[in-house]
């Protein structure tokens, strides 16, 4: 049965692949702006995708839901302090809280 944890799922993970795929120029400078190394993102981007496909892969094998779930959480929380840190606009905090207050949200519902 399909519920509205497993349509949350689906929207955080293809919100972060479409960021990390398909807006790779905006990441590039984004880490550029917080002073990051290239190994960096490219570790954050590699954790980021692979955890996205595992939330998906979660609807039928649920088992570590809680603890992938958690895990997208606490790197919104890096991206939200990476913000904090340069002084960005509060309008680019908004990605990155919404995915983790639906993080939190995944994390509740599969306890």
């Amino acid at each position: 049965m399909f519920t509205m944890v497993h349509f949350v799922q689906i929207v955080i993970a293809i919100s972060i692949i479409f960021v990390w795929v398909f807006r790779w120029e905006n990441i590039v400078k984004e880490f550029k702006h917080f002073n990051l190394s290239k190994s960096i993102r490219n570790t954050v981007g590699i954790i980021k995708v692979a955890l996205s496909i595992l939330l998906i892969t979660s609807i039928w094998y649920p088992k570590n839901l809680s603890l992938i779930a958690l895990s997208i959480a606490l790197l919104m929380l890096c991206a939200q302090y990476n913000h904090w840190k340069v002084k960005n606009p509060p309008l680019k905090y908004i990605p990155s809280f919404s995915l983790f207050i639906l993080s939190i949200f995944v994390v509740s519902s599969s306890i």
